[in-house]
């Protein structure tokens, strides 16, 4: 799907601020409101804007570890593995790897017990490897990059 810069605009905007009025949209881009209702339902329709959520701080809800686990899966079935991660809430993304690993996996916790527990929960499924955050330097929105690129 092509976006043009006002559709990349309204994307930055909605991703600084998902509760934005349109008419507020319209203001900053130098468009009506309902143009702007327009563009969003397009891009709604077309699967660009999937949801509007909110953005917590993981530290004020007390998820005070951040982990990056590598799992070498031991067995060739990997679905029980996939049932038991997208059972799991402390796992925020799980990815299918090539390169090192199977999967790759960003999980927040309250406490190294429960980071432990479900350490021990994988060794079910294969053995990993764990990285700890010390300390998150960057998180872009797609949208950032994507607005880059048009500059180009």
């Amino acid at each position: 799907m092509e976006l043009d810069t006002i559709d990349v605009q309204i994307l930055q905007l909605l991703t600084d601020n998902a509760r934005m009025q349109w008419k507020d949209i319209g203001a900053e881009i130098h468009m009506t409101g309902q143009a702007v209702g327009n563009r969003i339902k397009k891009l709604e329709d077309q699967g660009v804007i999937k949801a509007y959520s909110v953005i917590v701080d993981e530290l004020k809800l007390g998820l005070t570890y951040t982990a990056f686990i590598i799992v070498h899966m031991n067995t060739a079935n990997h679905q029980p593995f996939i049932r038991f991660i997208q059972e799991r809430e402390e796992v925020m993304e799980a990815h299918r790897v090539s390169g090192e690993g199977c999967y790759h996996l960003k999980v927040q916790v309250f406490s190294q017990e429960q980071l432990n527990q479900l350490l021990n929960e994988i060794l079910d499924h294969g053995n990993y490897s764990l990285n700890l955050s010390i300390q998150e330097i960057k998180h872009q929105h797609p949208v950032m990059a994507h607005r880059k690129r048009m500059k180009q």
